[in-house]
């Protein structure tokens, strides 16, 4: 087994100055696939970033960090795939070994920002898509049926208008997200003012016909899971969010350095790995 000398390529000043942008690009595309793979695979093991669940009854903070470590993973080989792949076809410069180890690493930084820039946008089609699909509310999607964080207790709004025998006339989607907004402030730190608890009985009696003793109870028993649903859902978010940071700030570093070995790897200042190396047997 043999290692091809790398081909020597001689540049100008002016084109030693430039970014390589197609080994960055390329780079980046890899390493945006090769997460989006490994995004799915959390997916079907329940580890994805996002659970299919309405609620946040059924998680729990070990779940979430689960989750944000299985992230942390995904970022890691990601971008240090896209790295290496964008330092070895980075064509190589002449120049100082130290040149060219930051030229290499800036090569590995660029793979990173295009590859969060990407990943950014697929997540925000996908998340258009699957708001549009899975709307808390029926009917047209305006800031009268559907409002932010509405998903969080969309099961509790369902218990507090759940009704066997519903007056007429009467506008549920504007109902529950008039409750909805009176019940996203049951988590804040004075709760629920006893003017909006008192109009919420009303507000439930109304819609559902039950008498006032009855949905006086059934108002105290929601906001309680309410309050609960909404505590486990910024804990989540807190957990996920710091996973997420530290998995971009993970994977600029790791982009960095696997650009810097890929470098050395085409200029044969060093040698592939092994598994590398096989490709190359003659």
């Amino acid at each position: 087994m043999t290692i091809a000398e790398p081909v020597a390529v001689v540049v100008d000043g002016e084109e030693q100055g430039r970014v390589h942008w197609g080994a960055a690009v390329a780079g980046a595309i890899a390493a945006t696939a090769l997460a989006v793979v490994l995004q799915s695979f959390a997916a079907a093991i329940g580890l994805a970033v996002s659970s299919t669940s309405p609620t946040w009854r059924d998680s729990s903070a070990t779940l979430h960090l689960l989750s944000g470590l299985y992230l942390l993973l995904a970022a890691i080989i990601a971008f240090g795939v896209g790295g290496y792949l964008a330092g070895r076809l980075r064509s190589p410069l002449d120049g100082s070994p130290d040149d060219t180890e930051f030229r290499d690493g800036v090569c590995g930084l660029l793979v990173w920002g295009i590859a969060v820039v990407l990943t950014v946008l697929l997540t925000w089609a996908a998340a258009q898509t699957l708001g549009r699909v899975a709307a808390p509310t029926s009917g047209s999607s305006n800031s009268a049926q559907s409002i932010p964080g509405e998903s969080l207790i969309a099961y509790d709004l369902d218990r507090l208008f759940r009704a066997e025998r519903r007056p007429q006339n009467v506008d549920l989607n504007y109902v529950r997200s008039e409750a909805a907004r009176i019940l996203l402030t049951s988590a804040g730190h004075t709760g629920i003012i006893n003017e909006d608890r008192v109009y919420l009985v009303r507000l439930t009696a109304g819609a559902t016909g039950l008498s006032a003793a009855d949905a006086e109870t059934r108002v105290n028993t929601v906001i309680s899971q309410a309050r609960e649903d909404i505590r486990k859902g910024r804990q989540a978010g807190v957990i996920l969010a710091f996973m997420a940071g530290a998995a971009a700030l993970v994977g600029a570093v790791v982009a960095w350095f696997a650009a810097i070995a890929g470098g050395e790897h085409r200029d044969g200042r060093s040698a592939p790995p092994s598994w590398l190396q096989l490709t190359r047997r003659r």
